[in-house]
């Protein structure tokens, strides 16, 4: 069979878009007291269960509550009857998923979790259903048109259930003022997880890849250290060791500088080109902080030395922030 694909993916789009549309519309203050409710659990959970594509649905929003700050879970209907109505505590919230309210596996727990002392809450298109009746609030999640061309497979629907799970989620983040900070502690593997969670120590070079030596080294000793280490830098100590104090740092571009005196260059010793007091970075400070003291100034540095109450303990270069971008 011939057909416009484009056409049809298209198609899809306008449907699923104007249901959504529909649905948007029909928000209103039950979804007010539902943020409410879930905001002011302090002990308790939130329990998302469901079955079928629905049951799909409610592990995303459940995935979505539990990473913006919402303790939450999700537990299958079929399962729960099986046992899994143990992670149901008393005073928790149960947001019950299904599209006609009246799915068996649904209804079967719906005596259960009150008897637990679940709270429940429907998210349903039908508001007539056996599930409206047990929900203490409804959330009408209810389409005219999937966007299925036979009108059985679940897809505006799923999708109306979707958005209105992601809608709870951001409401409860602003009402917690949930911030990137927060949000990284929940992903620490991510990207921004990394980003804001990183300090300096996690990513310093220290021990035998310091470069370090004291200022009275011979330029030609300070050359043996930057090819050795390959750290683009020797920081300059009191004593020429680590843990003794910061007295300056030479890059190699302070070096090709000093090549310019081609005469002079291998009579000088580090103190003569060093760069004295240089910009330092704390071993407990955020490594994103250390990028941000690299690239914004006018003229940009690779290479920080860090320090610990004022004494070197290590180095860190752009290259080993540049993941943090």
């Amino acid at each position: 069979m011939d057909i416009n694909c484009i056409q049809e993916a298209r198609g899809v789009f306008d449907i699923e878009i104007s249901e959504l549309e529909n649905v948007k519309n029909k928000i209103d203050d039950r979804f007010e007291k539902t943020v409410n409710l879930i905001y002011g659990l302090k002990n308790n959970k939130v329990v998302v269960t469901g079955i079928g594509k629905s049951g799909l649905i409610g592990k995303k929003i459940a995935a979505t509550l539990a990473s913006t700050g919402t303790s939450a879970i999700f537990i299958n209907a079929a399962e729960a009857l099986h046992g899994d109505l143990g992670m149901i505590s008393n005073g928790d919230i149960v947001i019950a998923i299904s599209n006609s309210g009246n799915s068996d596996e649904i209804l079967s727990i719906l005596t259960p979790i009150k008897k637990i002392g679940g709270k429940i809450i429907a998210f349903t298109g039908n508001e007539k259903s056996t599930l409206a009746k047990y929900a203490e609030i409804v959330i009408n999640i209810g389409v005219e048109k999937e966007a299925c061309p036979l009108g059985t497979a679940p897809m505006s629907s799923t999708t109306a259930t979707l958005v209105m799970g992601d809608a709870l989620a951001v409401a409860l983040m602003k009402m917690r003022n949930f911030t990137e900070n927060d949000f990284a502690k929940y992903h620490p593997g991510g990207s921004l997880g990394k980003r804001l969670l990183l300090t300096v120590s996690d990513l310093m070079h220290m021990g035998d890849e310091l470069p370090v030596a004291g200022e009275n080294e011979e330029i030609e000793n300070i050359l043996l250290l930057l090819t050795k280490k390959k750290m683009g830098a020797v920081c300059i100590s009191e004593d020429g060791k680590a843990h003794s104090r910061l007295k300056g740092i030479i890059t190699e571009g302070d070096i090709r500088r000093a090549l310019q005196h081609k005469e002079k260059f291998f009579t000088y010793k580090a103190k003569d080109i060093m760069i004295s007091s240089p910009v330092s970075i704390s071993r407990d400070s955020m490594a994103l902080e250390a990028l941000h003291l690299m690239e914004n100034r006018k003229s940009q540095i690779n290479v920080l030395p860090v320090v610990e109450d004022g004494n070197v303990v290590g180095i860190i270069r752009i290259h080993d922030l540049i993941g943090l971008k």
